[in-house]
């Protein structure tokens, strides 16, 4: 790996374009290096990963909304990406993005890489995909392009932090998928260094996505980032350029929305010939809920049996990171965290509402764990106000530790008793984790399929589509919508309330009728 030093240069110094992290970022993506056998399988292991958390949110609202949004974007010509859960339907590549990303991270539960910021990879995934799809790419074309993605995202998230400046971390998302796509399509060094920058340029956002009252654009964000990476390498194509330095420049990114122009960033990236394995760096959620919770909702497991009673616990304190006091916990000063008539997306951030419902019932739920009544109950509720976490400066190193036997996602936990006593456990990392107790492996990933899409994909789909991963790199052009399942319930294209893309002629054409009925007295 190389170390690239990234900080901002004025304009006066007319700094190269070919020492500018996105142009380094392009090479990497240009490097047609072959892509390892472990590689490959782990991508094979993010696509049902995705489709499983896909299926299970298929009939939420946020996912129908975009789908139906999906949907006004189709006809002759419009496009040939397809969408999770239907047959037969084929839109515009940037909506696929958009609705297929919105599906996979409604329910918060895919894979995660966690360094000097916080990240979901397998966001680059639908982007990706339906850019494949449209463009008749094979299956070798979209391994190598994830590879990239994966690749740039989690390099971008290892040397610069986005979180304490308050930017979103679909910032780093946006460059990843750009340079994803770059590979897939085999493009030029140029274009991708303008496609990379333009991402960045449109995806940059506030935290506020992920603060206070969490509302569905959580899901909606990463979408976002991928429908504008695929915009942002169209109009490269076309010949149009960015803003540039996107990063380096002295009204850029760094200067103005990170550490300023003094700072001084260091972003590791593969150097020419070697291979593209960051994606086996990153781990994959067992538990429907924010991945610092997953080993806290382990712990939890076992720590349940030792305490019995709950009614006995008088506090319990979470020493953990900074990034899981400040982000999850009572550090972040979030009243809404502790409210039990919050949203599922602000429950999903609240690890002590998350640490008393694993405690009570000995694990966690994709639905159940949210639902109204369960965040409502009285017993609950007591317990839940009486967790609080506070930052402890062993489990923050650990947090940002270079060393992976040394990096840690988890907390130490002191339970005190009405009685005066006190009962303490820790962990690390989740079960799941590479290096946790239980590792996920393939057979993992198909059994969280199966029970996410039971219901949802009849199995003789389920088979086809697990049987279609097994070998998806050998697809041909053509073959790549396969890999979208179809499910077998009628999914609404539309939702309670309609919008601008839903204002066809016959649209108006019944809002005419309304109103002529209205005028006259009369119902529809």
């Amino acid at each position: 790996m190389i170390q690239h030093v990234v900080r901002v240069h004025p304009s006066r110094d007319q700094f190269a374009k070919t020492e500018q992290l996105a142009w380094r970022i392009a090479e990497v993506a240009c490097d047609d290096v072959s892509v390892d056998q472990p590689v490959a399988e782990m991508i094979g292991n993010r696509i049902i990963d995705n489709a499983a958390v896909a299926a299970a949110s298929l009939t939420r609202r946020p996912v129908a909304s975009a789908r139906a949004q999906a949907f006004a974007h189709q006809g002759v010509g419009a496009g040939r990406a397809s969408l999770f859960g239907c047959f037969g339907v084929s839109v515009s590549p940037e909506w696929a993005a958009w609705a297929n990303g919105v599906a996979v991270r409604e329910l918060d539960y895919h894979d995660t890489f966690l360094a000097a910021d916080y990240s979901h990879p397998g966001d680059n995934i639908p982007p990706l995909l339906a850019v494949a799809q449209h463009c008749n790419r094979s299956g070798a074309d979209l391994v190598r392009g994830i590879a990239t993605a994966y690749e740039i995202h989690v390099n971008l998230v290892k040397g610069i932090c986005l979180h304490e400046h308050k930017i979103d971390h679909i910032a780093h998302l946006g460059p990843a998928a750009a340079a994803g796509i770059g590979t897939l399509l085999g493009l030029s060094t140029e274009l991708t260094y303008q496609a990379v920058q333009q991402a960045l340029h449109v995806t940059t956002t506030t935290r506020q996505s992920r603060k206070g009252e969490i509302s569905s654009w959580k899901a909606y964000a990463p979408a976002f980032a991928g429908k504008m990476a695929v915009e942002a390498v169209d109009r490269a194509m076309r010949g149009e350029g960015a803003p540039s330095p996107a990063w380096e420049g002295e009204d850029g990114f760094i200067a103005w929305l990170l550490s300023g122009p003094k700072a001084t960033y260091r972003v590791p990236l593969p150097a020419p010939g070697e291979a593209k394995r960051a994606i086996l760096d990153t781990y994959t959620k067992e538990h429907s809920a924010e991945y610092q919770s997953q080993a806290l909702i382990d712990l939890a497991r076992r720590l349940a049996p030792r305490i019995g009673d709950l009614n006995r616990v008088r506090e319990i304190v979470i020493h953990t990171s900074h990034h899981t006091h400040y982000v999850i916990g009572t550090g972040a000063n979030d009243p809404q965290k502790m409210d039990p008539d919050a949203t599922r997306e602000t429950l999903d951030h609240s690890i002590m509402y998350i640490f008393a419902v694993a405690l009570e019932d000995g694990g966690w739920h994709h639905e159940h764990s949210y639902a109204p009544e369960r965040a409502r109950r009285p017993a609950t509720v007591t317990l839940w106000h009486k967790v609080r976490t506070v930052e402890d400066p062993l489990w923050t190193h650990r947090y940002h530790s270079a060393d992976p036997n040394e990096k840690a996602f988890g907390a130490r936990v002191v339970v005190t008793l009405d009685t005066g006593g006190s009962i303490e456990d820790e962990i690390a990392v989740a079960d799941a984790h590479p290096l946790g107790a239980r590792p996920f492996v393939r057979a993992d990933y198909v059994r969280k399929f199966l029970m996410l899409s039971d219901g949802v994909v009849a199995s003789t789909e389920q088979d086809r589509f697990l049987e279609t991963v097994e070998g998806f790199s050998r697809l041909r052009a053509g073959q790549l919508t396969h890999l979208n399942f179809v499910a077998n319930l009628k999914l609404a294209t539309e939702t309670r309330r309609t919008g601008i893309f839903d204002w066809t002629d016959a649209g108006q054409r019944a809002e005419r009728r309304t109103v002529a009925n209205a005028r006259e007295g009369k119902d529809d």
